[in-house]
């Protein structure tokens, strides 16, 4: 199962992003928002966050305007590694390096191919483990209240 969700400026690409997702096999958990009228991103990187970190779907794809806003609101649920992906490679890099189970995309600086062939990246890539077991670990212990 993927989760995906996506304020006013990702919806009509999160469309075309869970289509492609059915048609390659996946089951899609769809978190809104369901149409374009004017929303707020945050809502929607913390349902695509909880459903991952719950079980409910093994990883995440977020888009909104420029994928920036949604990615720091997903990582806010902890247990979640969300990336703002550009291309093939970062979205390979975000899961081999970085065990990223969250997908971020911007709609409005990215065409609808590129995301597919990012999409394509990210699920096809698995993380390496090694030396980048420990700093995945690091940052998993940053998630401590400031002081």
């Amino acid at each position: 199962m993927i989760a995906i969700g996506a304020d006013h400026a990702g919806y009509e690409l999160k469309v075309v992003i869970a289509n492609y997702l059915r048609d390659c096999g996946h089951d899609v958990l769809d978190c809104g928002a369901h149409d374009a009228q004017r929303v707020d991103y945050p809502d929607y990187g913390a349902a695509v966050g909880r459903a991952v970190v719950a079980g409910q779907a093994q990883l995440g794809v977020c888009i909104c305007g420029s994928g920036i806003g949604i990615c720091i609101a997903a990582n806010k649920i902890v247990g979640v590694r969300a990336a703002t992906l550009h291309d093939v490679t970062s979205a390979r890099l975000s899961r081999q390096h970085n065990d990223a189970n969250i997908a971020c995309f911007g709609a409005r600086l990215l065409g609808p191919q590129t995301v597919l062939d990012s999409v394509d990246a990210f699920l096809g890539a698995t993380f390496e483990g090694g030396r980048h077991q420990q700093r995945v670990e690091k940052i998993d212990a940053l998630l401590v209240a400031a002081e």
